[in-house]
This record gives C-alpha cells, structure tokens and sequence, in this order.
C-alpha cells in the first residue's frame, strides 16, 4: 500500500465504446498502481492510501454484471481501512460510483458528471477538480484528447500540493488501429514535468497514427 496524493479522471466515450483515464501524482510510477482498465467492462482509479485489490477484484465484479455502485460497497465493506481510500469507477455503460474516505488529506474531494468522473486528494484547493470537469465537459474529440486536456487543466489549476512527478494516460476501444494498437497506454514514471512530458508522447503518438 502506497500514499497516492493524486488528481484523476475516468471516463467513456460512448459513439465509440472507449473507455479510459488519466492521472498525475508526486508519487514515482502513478501508472502502476492506480490505473485499471478493461475493454467493454470498465475503470476504476485507485488512490489515496492505493490498495490495488480494489482495481483487481473491481474490474472481476464489473466483469460480472455487477454495477459500479454494487462493486464499491462490495469492495468497501471488506477494508477495515476504508477511510483511507479514494476509489472511482466508471463501467461500459456509463454508470459510475465514487468514494473519498474521511482520512485522505485536504483538499480532497470527487466530483461526478456526464460519462466521466473526477477525484483528487491533497490538492492545492477544489479549483483542481473543477478545472478537469469544465474542460471535459466543454472539450470534443476522441476520448484520449479529452482526458489529456483534461489533466492539463488540472495541472494549471495547481494540482497536487507536494509536488510532480508521473502521469499516466490510458485508453481501451475506439481507437484509430484497433488490430495493431488496440489500446493507448502512455506512462511518464519520473519526470519534473510529467504533465507536460505525457503531453510529448501523445502528441508524438498522434502523429504516428496519421503517417
């Protein structure tokens, strides 16, 4: 178990059944622990005090027909360290359940919206949080772009308060090659500017898929 004072969003993209993330932290490697996503079943951010049980065990319970809500009282109920958690999920059809446990560090906090939802902990104020959610809300495009764009604001709104340094943007369906490159998985793991680094390599990507 790893402390992962962290800012992320999950979300879809329903015209094209893609599903994904994006996340920053002060903490080396963010993209080893926190992420977890599968096609056509869900996304689930693990934070906070990361247990990764709740990715593992989650993605098994909505893979199982369980809804995003079912799945995180499931997963609650067990942990005597509850409180220490943060945890967002968001499955294939949309449906979504969030939890920010009492004994994450301020500012902390969720926030759920339209195909997406946001969660932060030790942040430098909820201005983070609601960066990512206007700009998601207000962005077009594939989902990869918006969830980027999204980090990006989260970034400049201030972000994590002890610092960066990994990012990690993660996205599965809908992509332009789906039989060479049928997911999206970019990790910046230890970088004085990982936002922006993660921001190279996708331009970089982007560019690769259009050659």
């Amino acid at each position: 178990m790893a402390f992962m004072p962290t800012f992320s969003i999950v979300a879809r993209y329903p015209e094209t059944s893609a599903l994904g993330m994006c996340v920053s932290t002060a903490i080396p490697a963010v993209g080893s622990v926190v992420p977890h996503v599968e096609a056509n079943v869900g996304v689930i951010a693990t934070q906070g005090y990361t247990n990764i049980a709740y990715g593992i065990k989650g993605l098994k319970l909505l893979r199982m027909g369980f809804s995003p809500q079912t799945t995180l009282e499931a997963l609650l109920r067990e942990d005597s360290e509850r409180e220490m958690r943060q945890v967002i999920i968001i499955d294939r059809l949309g449906r979504k359940a969030a939890f920010t446990g009492k004994e994450n560090a301020e500012w902390k906090g969720h926030i759920i919206g339209e195909d997406y939802v946001a969660a932060g902990n030790m942040l430098v104020s909820d201005r983070v949080l609601k960066a990512m959610a206007d700009t998601f809300e207000s962005s077009n495009g594939r989902l990869a772009e918006r969830l980027m764009q999204s980090l990006e604001a989260g970034e400049a709104a201030g972000g994590d308060k002890r610092g960066k340094m990994s990012a990690a943007l993660i996205v599965v369906g809908g992509m332009e090659h789906p039989k060479t490159r049928p997911f999206l998985s970019l990790r910046v793991d230890l970088h004085e500017e990982p936002v922006k680094e993660l921001r190279r390599a996708f331009d970089s990507y982007k560019k690769w898929l259009r050659s």
